[in-house]
């Protein structure tokens, strides 16, 4: 690897954080090195703030946070510095989509979180939507449902597990949130190493000077790949952190 990393970009479910919703210590230690390097290292993930704040204070602030896929950047001291939200019409649509098919939904707001379980009590209109998904068990539900956002040039489509669809505006993703970062940082996207392990991380991987897969990331992920690291279970954000700073 020839690249000057300067800014190391992670992915939380299913990369940093282990079955409990935990940084292992191995990962935790890890982080530590690169920022005593002068490495600033960036969580990019698809947690609204309030979902990720405790394990970003825990690994010690760094110069931003990207949530919601890049729908909102966050600065040091974890005050709003980018937001980009979903029109009212397009979650209406998706609202419709949920009814017919009678399927799990879940979103983020800046008035809060909900989901088919702690549903929202106002109407569509009365929120402004950073994020709306779904969780579809039935593949051919997943596919229909799949089919029609795809085909919605408004929508920006990923996922973070293989049975649902994180939905953002077009061109709200990882990597143009970190390209953001980098301007801010002035540093350029050659100078990121991005981790990650699902279809919300694809962008921010291919734009990355050195893109890395966890070993249990989906298999496209892991194609559009520079690397594959070890499997979250192993530590795997270590590993890569480590492949880096031994350079």
């Amino acid at each position: 690897m020839d690249k000057d990393i300067k800014l190391i970009a992670l992915d939380m479910d299913g990369t940093l954080v282990n079955h409990d919703g935990d940084v292992s210590k191995e990962n935790e230690d890890a982080v530590k090195r690169a920022k005593d390097q002068g490495i600033h290292v960036v969580l990019s993930t698809g947690r609204s703030l309030p979902f990720c704040r405790d394990i970003a204070e825990q690994l010690g602030h760094s110069a931003y946070l990207v949530t919601v896929n890049g729908g909102q950047v966050f600065d040091k001291e974890l005050n709003l510095v980018d937001s980009t939200h979903l029109t009212n019409d397009l979650v209406k649509r998706l609202w419709e989509l949920k009814m017919k098919h009678d399927v799990y939904f879940w979103s983020s707001t800046t008035e809060g979180v909900f989901n088919t379980k702690k549903p929202f009590e106002k109407e569509i209109d009365d929120y402004s939507w950073l994020k709306f998904g779904f969780d579809i068990q039935d593949d051919a539900i997943r596919k229909v449902i799949t089919d029609e956002v795809m085909a919605n040039e408004a929508l920006e489509v990923t996922n973070s597990s293989p049975t649902n669809l994180e939905i953002n505006p077009a061109g709200v993703n990882k990597a143009a949130a970190l390209m953001k970062v980098c301007k801010w940082l002035d540093l350029s996207m050659d100078n990121v190493m991005a981790v990650g392990d699902s279809m919300n991380d694809i962008a921010m991987i291919r734009e990355a000077g050195f893109g890395v897969a966890m070993g249990n990331a989906q298999d496209r992920v892991k194609e559009a790949a520079d690397w594959i690291t070890k499997d979250y279970t192993e530590h795997g954000v270590a590993h890569a952190i480590d492949r880096v700073l031994k350079k």
